[in-house]
């Protein structure tokens, strides 16, 4: 079991014994991919962890972009986040209904915004509900709290930078999608896009970077599925994937190991796939 971080990430036990404190507060962030099947908000709706408040990526987003859940402008995030209770003082825990999945995206957007008091539950509701923790259906009693917002420019990526990157080799560019997706031979969820990767790319499957009750493996596990991947821990990171969810859970292992200098490409795949002056690469190379 990972060792409790409340700047990364807690284990079922952290929060339960958290549970009560004041200043504590829960987002449950489920996303998933239109061929997943499952509607995050419903299933808040119907059973979330005592107090958690739903958090939508879809919605607390930039409605400007045509890409899907761009991060938001700060004034949107600080608005939306206030509206939830949460603000300066408060210990965050985000977690989802598949385990990790799309928790880690908000973990990352919160620190796009300068706001490190917020960790990812390991193993999510998944976990918490198999222990037979205590669960509700009922929606929590909201206080305003302000929030003070320092957006943090270098945790986030353009496809202008990333193209750059991926001429110039200095980074090494992360993507969590697939094996197929990633070596091009399977059609990607979103209509439109091309099949491949970002050429000099390597792919570090985010379910690698689990284990089998998805938790996150232990820094020697995560340590050993980059070195497996070929990952020059020394170089700084661009993670990617198809929308910038995924991706963010290769930010977290990667604040797991120690490593700051990494940063998130937003628009990923659902970008740089749209675009036929773009270079795709596919097969392993």
């Amino acid at each position: 079991m990972a060792e409790d971080d409340p700047k990364t990430l807690v284990s079922t036990a952290w929060l339960a014994q958290h549970l009560k404190d004041p200043d504590l507060r829960i987002l449950d962030a489920s996303w998933y991919l239109p061929d997943m099947g499952r509607d995050g908000r419903a299933e808040y709706d119907a059973n979330h962890i005592p107090g958690a408040r739903y958090f939508d990526i879809d919605d607390v987003s930039d409605a400007r972009s045509d890409l899907p859940h761009m991060a938001p402008p700060v004034e949107k995030f600080m608005s939306r986040l206030r509206a939830m209770g949460v603000g300066d003082g408060h210990q965050v825990v985000v977690y989802d209904g598949a385990g990790l999945f799309s928790a880690a995206r908000v973990w990352w957007l919160f620190r796009l915004m300068g706001q490190d008091d917020i960790a990812v539950l390991d193993g999510g509701l998944p976990k918490w509900m198999a222990e037979g923790r205590e669960t509700e259906d009922l929606p929590p009693i909201v206080r305003d709290r302000h929030m003070t917002v320092r957006r943090q420019a270098h945790l986030v990526r353009d496809v202008t930078q990333v193209s750059a990157a991926s001429k110039l080799r200095d980074h090494e560019i992360l993507d969590a999608r697939s094996p197929a997706r990633f070596r091009g031979e399977a059609p990607e969820p979103r209509e439109g896009l091309r099949s491949g990767h970002i050429p000099g790319s390597r792919n570090v499957y985010y379910r690698d970077l689990m284990n089998a009750d998805g938790t996150m493996k232990d820094p020697d596990g995560l340590r050993a599925v980059f070195d497996a991947a070929g990952v020059d821990l020394a170089k700084p990171a661009i993670t990617t994937c198809g929308s910038g969810v995924t991706a963010a859970i290769i930010s977290l292992a990667l604040e797991r190991l120690g490593k700051r200098d990494h940063s998130l490409y937003d628009g990923s795949w659902s970008e740089w796939g749209q675009f036929p002056t773009l270079p795709v690469a596919t097969g392993d190379a």
